[in-house]
């Protein structure tokens, strides 16, 4: 059996602090995808670099104290690599892959458009950028069997059922009618699968929640962190679990287990 786990952890060195590395030995995943890390090379101590038994890649924005991706991995990938051939994104640490004989395993962390006009703009650029390399994932997947699993904070909620407040965010970024018909594209024609979906068609289940409020006690969240695949991974995903035990940043981390061996 194969654990994946996806996290944003909003600052890997807070993570740490409110118990993360300790969660971790007992959780037991062998691939811990993780954004918004939030340090530079030169700060990374080496228990942040191999924690426990894991091996871990890093990629880093430019500017300090922002974005940034990761990975934690039992198993060393044959592969590593770092963007995608962006020159407006790959500066602010947003996607690092890791290739194995039969998976490719990605940990993303694509834009917020929250903040301003301007970077919900940036964010529709990045889905713009990140289109050609998504298909070429596909078409490999179709002409080789080998499989893609894109892990990470996608700053999106597809449908109302994976968001609290629905009516109340129609306009806001991350529901907009344009991002949710951007998941519907890659679930529909590109032929990705939402696996936490597959798995699990209940209602209230969250991995974000805001720190206004009581949004964490009273459940008011959104599902905005995916495990999206080619459909071969998809149909070994066995099952699925968010996290809520314990709180290690505003996001909770997504698990799936697959009947699968990175061998």
């Amino acid at each position: 059996m194969l654990r994946i786990t996806s996290v944003n952890v909003n600052g890997i060195r807070s993570a740490v602090k409110k118990d993360f590395f300790d969660w971790l030995a007992e959780h037991q995943a062998d691939v811990v995808c993780l954004q918004e890390i939030k340090i530079s090379d030169p700060d990374l101590t080496e228990s942040l670099r191999h924690p426990l038994d894991y091996q871990g890649a890093f990629c880093h924005a430019e500017k300090k104290g922002y974005s940034g991706v990761g990975l934690y991995t039992k198993q060393a990938p044959d592969t590593l690599s770092i963007g995608m051939g962006s020159k407006e994104f790959d500066p602010e640490g947003r996607l690092i892959k890791a290739t194995w004989p039969n998976l490719t395993i990605i940990s993303a962390y694509l834009p917020s458009g929250s903040s301003s006009e301007e970077r919900q703009a940036a964010k529709f650029r990045f889905l713009a950028e990140f289109d050609p390399w998504i298909d070429a994932m596909m078409e490999d997947y179709q002409k080789t069997g080998h499989n893609y699993l894109i892990c990470g904070d996608w700053n999106i909620a597809h449908k109302e059922i994976d968001i609290k407040n629905w009516k109340g965010n129609l306009k806001n970024s991350g529901f907009t009618p344009e991002e949710r018909a951007w998941i519907d594209d890659l679930l529909t024609r590109r032929g990705f699968v939402d696996i936490f979906r597959q798995l699990n068609p209940n209602p209230d289940e969250y991995t974000w929640w805001s720190n206004r409020g009581q949004a964490w006690a009273k459940n008011v969240g959104w599902r905005i962190d995916y495990q999206i695949g080619t459909p071969g991974i998809a149909k070994a995903a066995r099952q699925t679990s968010i996290y809520r035990d314990k709180r290690f940043s505003d996001h909770a981390p997504l698990t799936i287990d697959y009947d699968w061996s990175l061998t």
